[in-house]
């Protein structure tokens, strides 16, 4: 494997596909650029996920996440690239992208994606099929 920034996730066999448990990475020195000035933004990247028949292998990982240091990207942006790229390469059961970038220009930015499969099939509730409130606090679905 190559020691140089690269946006190939490798993977390899859950050890346990018949169990679901929690695999956690922190990467405490992302790096990007700022698209605006160019400027490096720092940040911590959490990622929390549930596998399915696929892991993330770590070296792959801390390669992809260095493939960032010279591109200009927005918090928002990059956090989800991230999730989407993760989620292509292992199909998880859940993920949960956290982007918690340094303060920059006096503001701290936390950007956080998650995914379910169980959502993505309809399992899940989502924002969409709550109903909205109305001034009365009932939902317009439930009238």
């Amino acid at each position: 494997m190559a020691t140089r920034p690269s946006k190939n996730l490798e993977t390899f066999p859950n050890p346990n596909p018949e169990r679901d448990y929690e695999i956690a990475f922190e990467a405490p020195e992302f790096t990007c650029l700022c698209p605006m000035t160019g400027q490096p933004d720092f940040a911590t990247i959490r990622i929390r996920y549930t596998p399915d028949q696929k892991c993330v292998e770590l070296k792959s990982l801390k390669l992809y996440l260095w493939s960032y240091r010279d591109e200009g990207t927005f918090h928002e942006a990059v956090t989800n690239r991230i999730a989407n790229d993760v989620i292509a390469a292992i199909d998880p059961r859940f993920l949960e992208v956290e982007g918690d970038f340094y303060v920059r220009g006096g503001i701290k930015t936390v950007v956080k994606v998650t995914h379910s499969k169980d959502q993505r099939r309809g399992g899940g509730a989502t924002p969409r099929s709550r109903g909205r409130q109305t001034s009365r606090g009932r939902s317009r679905a439930n009238r």
